[in-house]
């Protein structure tokens, strides 16, 4: 039995000749050891955002974390999100889960960028897929479920500390402080931001170097994603 159909498969037959071994697509994937290399996990965050808008201009207020009832970083704020079932989109398991731990259901997300550092998870190799979305600030109510004890609205706070050039590449130095009063959590984590100052292609690159109470990489995407819908702003794109 192979993955998919012998419908399906029709679509990969290319030229429908045999490879050099001599075996055609049917024989091969009939063989075919999916176990053969080890292969890594892959999971989804999103990353709801909420805005407040004055005279047309709209200004990010806060963003939605759980807080994790298992290990790993048990008890520290996290992104909603979870594990990639085997037979399932990226895009219906980001809103699955976000339904999943916070009860938010039929929201808008934009895919935002993959993350796979190979020692991001102590669990084995994980690659995460984020997604964002952004709302009107009080037009969500979250309630943790599945394995999130709690779930919260922070606020956002983006300090920029340094910033030097070494041989063309930039370097920024960013404190992203995440607060919620109601529980009485603030969480701090240090990022460094490195990108190319010229180039035709200039992908940022973002990097925890310090984190307290919010789980794995996860300031690192928060503040990328962050920065992403500040730019849009800017373009008058939200």
């Amino acid at each position: 039995m192979t993955y998919l159909s012998e419908e399906q498969n029709k679509h990969f037959l290319g030229t429908g000749e045999c490879n050099m071994a001599g075996t055609n697509l049917e024989d091969f994937l009939q063989s075919y050891d999916p176990k053969k290399y080890m292969n890594p996990c892959n999971t989804v965050d999103t990353l709801v955002f909420t805005y407040t808008e004055d005279q047309d201009k709209k200004k990010i207020s806060k963003l939605l974390l759980i807080k994790r009832g298992n290990h790993p970083s048990i008890g520290w704020w996290a992104l909603p999100g979870g594990f990639v079932e085997y037979r399932e989109d990226l895009d219906h398991a980001a809103l699955r889960e976000l339904q999943e731990e916070t009860g938010i259901e039929d929201l808008e997300v934009e895919q935002l960028k993959s993350y796979g550092a190979y020692d991001r998870d102590p669990r084995t190799r994980i690659i995460t897929t984020a997604y964002v979305a952004a709302v009107p600030e009080g037009k969500l109510q979250a309630q943790a479920g599945d394995d999130a004890k709690d779930a919260g609205w922070f606020t956002i706070e983006d300090q920029l500390i340094g910033k030097e050039m070494q041989e063309n590449i930039v370097r920024e130095e960013h404190v992203l402080i995440l607060s919620n009063e109601d529980h009485g959590v603030t969480t701090r984590t240090k990022v460094l931001v490195t990108y190319k100052e010229h180039g035709i292609l200039k992908q940022k690159n973002y990097q925890v170097e310090e984190t307290e109470l919010l789980a794995a990489d996860h300031g690192a995407v928060i503040l990328e994603g962050y920065h992403y819908l500040m730019e849009q702003l800017l373009n008058n794109q939200l």
